[in-house]
């Protein structure tokens, strides 16, 4: 048996991935790709406080098959991230950025893959239901920003915030590597990204109050669904995820031992559940 076997598989999948930075409305956004540019295409978007770099273990296990794209938002990640004051942090902004980006690369079909800002960013949707109690500060800071903007910093960027999104409940968490949050909180406070996290969090109850039309569209619509969402997330519980069958009855939805993130605790068996998806919409084009 070869020692050096897992140091060549690791630089087996990174070379798998190739890192890029284009020029959308005066930014540099920064996207990760993998898999051949001719196959069919998956649009990966990350959540908060993440960027791209979620995604990182799960592209080598797709890009066999699979041509896959990963931006950073603008204010995420390897993106540029201007004041509140120069560019204007909303979520249909952003989605205009990941339009224009997939226009720039001349994507015209693909698969969205969402997780967390993700829906409000690619396909806008999302379902009340599936809001925890800790919701709860952040509905305060939409009611009265001025007076809650402290409230909703310690409650959004802390430390014990920034762990608890990947931790949540659940009940190993020897599984979770504590760089992934301790690299994110370093993101978070970096100069000026307070205001910028604050400034979009405001604009999320825009999505909140869109929930009834996008639920109108999916029941007009009834687009393949697959949701793969982890049990011990702190801050969408799993009737999030069981709404989704009353919108797209044929909806598959999977709920795994994780959390939040669940590619943290998950990655195999959710390659293996976008797989098999991905597959079935390949046949069902033929």
């Amino acid at each position: 048996m070869s020692t050096n076997a897992p140091a060549q598989n690791m630089r087996s999948s990174r070379q798998s991935i190739s890192y890029h930075t284009v020029e959308i409305q005066g930014l540099k956004i920064f996207y990760r790709e993998a898999g051949p540019a001719n196959a069919p295409t998956v649009l990966l978007l990350h959540g908060f406080p993440s960027s791209s770099r979620m995604w990182e273990r799960l592209l080598p296990l797709l890009a066999d098959k699979y041509h896959l794209i990963a931006p950073d938002y603008p204010g995420f990640g390897n993106s540029s991230a201007p004041s509140p004051s120069s560019f204007e942090y909303t979520f249909d902004n952003l989605a205009r950025v990941m339009g224009e980006l997939t226009t720039k690369l001349g994507i015209t079909n693909y698969v969205l893959f969402m997780q967390d800002y993700g829906g409000p960013v690619g396909f806008r949707i999302a379902h009340e239901q599936g809001l925890s109690p800790l919701w709860e500060a952040r509905r305060k800071y939409w009611a009265d920003p001025a007076q809650e903007l402290e409230n909703l910093k310690a409650n959004f960027t802390s430390f014990e915030a920034t762990r608890q999104r990947h931790i949540g409940s659940s009940p190993h968490p020897d599984r979770y590597d504590p760089d992934t949050w301790t690299d994110e909180y370093a993101f978070l406070t970096r100069p000026g990204q307070a205001d910028i996290q604050t400034t979009l969090f405001l604009d999320y109850r825009a999505n909140v109050a869109s929930y009834p039309l996008w639920q109108k569209w999916l029941r007009a619509v009834q687009p393949p669904t697959l949701v793969v969402w982890g049990k011990y997330d702190p801050y969408f519980t799993v009737a999030g995820a069981t709404a989704y069958a009353g919108d797209v009855p044929k909806a598959e939805i999977n709920i795994l031992e994780a959390g939040h993130f669940a590619l943290d605790e998950a990655t195999d068996e959710i390659a293996s559940l976008v797989r098999n998806f991905l597959e079935r919409l390949d046949k069902n084009k033929d």
